[in-house]
């Protein structure tokens, strides 16, 4: 954002001022990234503050409104409608493509053997549990004839994700459909929020449901929805931190503009004592994304990473918010009046939620009979120094040292592992669940020439994918050398998301981490293609040539996916089209 503020008049007689030289004109070596786009502050636009605070949702034409027969006078009401059952029908077509068959394949795949077993123990005794190996065939045959053991778990991520997973087989029962219940649920709502997070940044109902609908479409996204593993979950709730800091960027620079004097003709204009002393007052979205993003480190210890990324983006809209308002000195002002609130809505808001979400574990008795080394302090701890600590809270820093060593100790190999580096081409997919069936067998045609294949791989719709590595370049582009705030937004949540992962290069770890960025990356493809249909005021000819280019490009993703979709879902398919959907080698 750029100061409003406007050069003083000369005084009368003098020569007009030269702008060689002026104190609010940026360095040469600034002008000269105009050639790659930059747009200097001395050229942008001085217009109404409060409309630059809180610019104004995009208005369909009036020929619209016309063309359905609605008066002039519902324009106001229907807008209001169609921004909210827009969102409501891709998500409905998201849930739908989510829990089709959700109980196929009906199998324990991948981590499930970890997480739908630990739902179980946690839902039902508040700590996960020791279970027997080669268990999963028993729990298949007949889940209500399997007892619950009684030995304490080991486990190396925290309870959140397990709780979200359990409360769907409390629901429908220790089966596939009951364990993958849930994420089936956060992945449809995942759509909806993202409709709406899309339409808050872009001021636009049409790109907000793009960028749903691309999500809704994201062969990752669809099998992370349809298995029970925790990085949906994760995924879910690091999304609604974003949201919820978008709508309270939202409300504090609203208070910010209604507290800025008006002039004579009616505009807001700036103020530097308001932008540099107003107290923005109470920030309840604030608070509620400290208590998603504790409940996203609840879920995955890199909720907390997160959390370090969306706490310096909200404190530097708040600088941008005050500059824009006047002041000269943003970040200072940021740091007086917003730094410590902020910190203190967030960061510890996170860290209580992330203690209480250990409330089952914490509540188990501490004699050997609870959670694993819910007894740690009670046998080993007696005398400490941090003896004044509750023995709860010890027992559970020794697990958690020791499950952080476990972490970044984690290098053994893996057919499936990737580098992050890989991550955003589909280097490397990973393989939950594979069958090659005879011919005349679970769906296998009779006249196969031999076995088929069934697989459900967890691997992104190519094209969105790969069209969101262009995208991505454009969102790195249009932050650095336009300043859009919006870019620099989905490019911290997009980085949060991906870059810490590069700190852990001998690490075994794998692709479908990437889900937790997913959004970011249809947000970024979503404005990208905004940027293909033309600003307000183009051309016809402009307008069509960027509709054709985009409508193309949708179509082919979707295209892409209804292709996958075999793949995603594990339906049975002759090796020969199963091999000609295996684009690269490394997909194998």
């Amino acid at each position: 954002m750029t100061s409003t503020a406007t050069p003083p008049p000369s005084p009368a007689g003098a020569p007009p001022t030269s702008p060689v030289g002026r104190e609010d004109e940026p360095p040469t070596w600034l002008r000269r990234l105009g050639g790659f786009g930059y747009v200097p502050p001395a050229a942008s636009a001085r217009s109404d503050v409060r409309t630059r605070l809180v610019p104004p949702y995009a208005r369909p034409s009036k020929q619209l409104w016309m063309t359905f027969g609605l008066p002039p006078q519902v324009w106001g009401t229907w807008r209001l409608i169609v921004s909210w059952v827009g969102p409501l029908l891709v998500a409905l077509v998201a849930g739908v493509l989510r829990f089709v068959h959700l109980g196929s394949p009906k199998a324990v795949i991948f981590d499930e053997t970890y997480y739908a077993k630990d739902a179980w123990a946690t839902i039902r005794q508040g700590y996960e549990a020791s279970w027997p190996k080669d268990i999963d065939a028993s729990i298949l045959a007949n889940p209500d004839g399997v007892a619950l053991p009684t030995d304490p778990g080991y486990v190396v991520h925290p309870p959140v994700g397990k709780w979200v997973i359990g409360a769907g087989e409390w629901m429908f029962g220790f089966t596939p459909f009951g364990w993958r219940f849930m994420t089936a649920v956060l992945g449809t709502l995942s759509v909806l929020m993202l409709c709406r997070i899309g339409r808050r940044l872009f001021r636009s109902t049409f790109l907000g449901c793009l960028a749903g609908a691309l999500l809704a479409v994201d062969g990752l996204h669809l099998v992370m929805s349809r298995t029970a593993l925790l990085d949906l979950v994760l995924m879910f709730f690091v999304l609604a931190a974003f949201g919820a800091l978008l709508i309270d960027r939202d409300r504090a620079r609203a208070r910010l503009a209604d507290a800025l004097p008006v002039d004579e003709e009616g505009r807001t204009r700036p103020d530097v004592k308001i932008a540099e002393t107003l107290r923005l007052g109470w920030r309840p979205y604030r608070i509620l994304a400290g208590v998603c993003l504790g409940l996203a480190a609840g879920t995955k210890w890199n909720g907390f990473v997160i959390l370090a990324f969306f706490g310096v983006l909200t404190v530097l809209w708040d600088a941008a918010a005050r500059r824009t308002a006047g002041t000269g000195a943003p970040y200072a002002s940021m740091l007086r009046r917003d730094a410590l609130p902020a910190f203190v809505s967030t960061v510890p808001v996170a860290i209580v939620t992330y203690l209480a979400s250990w409330s089952g574990w914490i509540l188990s008795p501490d004699n050997g009979k609870g959670g694993y080394l819910r007894d740690w302090a009670a046998k080993y701890d007696q005398g400490s120094s941090l003896g004044f600590l509750p023995e709860w809270l010890r027992s559970l820093w020794h697990y958690e040292t020791e499950v952080y060593k476990f972490h970044v100790g984690l290098t053994s190999g893996h057919t499936y592992e990737s580098n992050p580096w890989s991550w955003l081409v589909l280097g490397r997919p990973v393989s939950y669940f594979y069958e090659s069936p005879e011919p005349g067998a679970d769906g296998c045609p009779a006249t196969a020439a031999g076995k088929c294949a069934r697989e459900v791989l967890a691997l992104g719709t190519p094209l969105l994918w790969w069209a969101g590595c262009f995208a991505l370049l454009y969102v790195l582009w249009r932050w650095f050398f336009r300043r859009d705030w919006r870019a620099g937004a989905i490019a911290c949540a997009l980085g949060a998301g991906l870059l810490p992962w590069f700190n852990y290069q001998e690490r075994t770890i794998f692709y479908f981490y990437a889900v937790v960025f997913v959004p970011y990356l249809c947000l970024a493809v979503a404005m990208m293609i905004g940027a293909l249909l033309g600003p307000a005021g183009s051309s016809e000819r402009r307008r069509a040539l960027g509709a054709i280019g985009a409508g193309v490009l949708v179509l082919l993703i979707a295209w892409n996916f209804i292709y996958f979709w075999p793949i995603y879902t594990g339906q049975t398919l002759p090796m020969d089209s199963w091999r000609g959907r295996m684009w690269l080698d490394t997909w194998v």
